[in-house]
């Protein structure tokens, strides 16, 4: 075996062993944002059924703050201007 022949095994086994790690790391990190996905779409559940339990009255505040603040995010991502979302959230209340 010439020294070509060995630097080549070397770097063949140094980019499978790169390729292996990799492949661990995904996996993980694959994992675990599943578990988080879970919880967090489990977390919503639990946030859903209790703004169902809310009297009218108290469900409907939720609703006009969350839409005032979905349309401040909307002005605000389509305008670029950032003072808006300041403005909307200073004339909702």
């Amino acid at each position: 075996m010439g020294i070509a022949s060995k630097a080549g095994d070397y770097a063949f086994r140094a980019f499978t062993a790169g390729l292996g790690l990799a492949t661990i790391y995904l996996t993980a990190t694959f994992s675990i944002n599943v578990y988080r996905g879970l919880s967090w779409h489990n977390a919503q559940s639990k946030l859903d059924k209790q703004d169902s339990d809310l009297p009218e009255a108290t469900s409907g505040h939720y609703t006009r703050i969350s839409t005032s603040i979905e349309l401040c995010l909307v002005d605000w991502l389509c305008t670029g201007v950032s003072g808006s979302l300041q403005q909307r959230h200073a004339t909702a209340y």
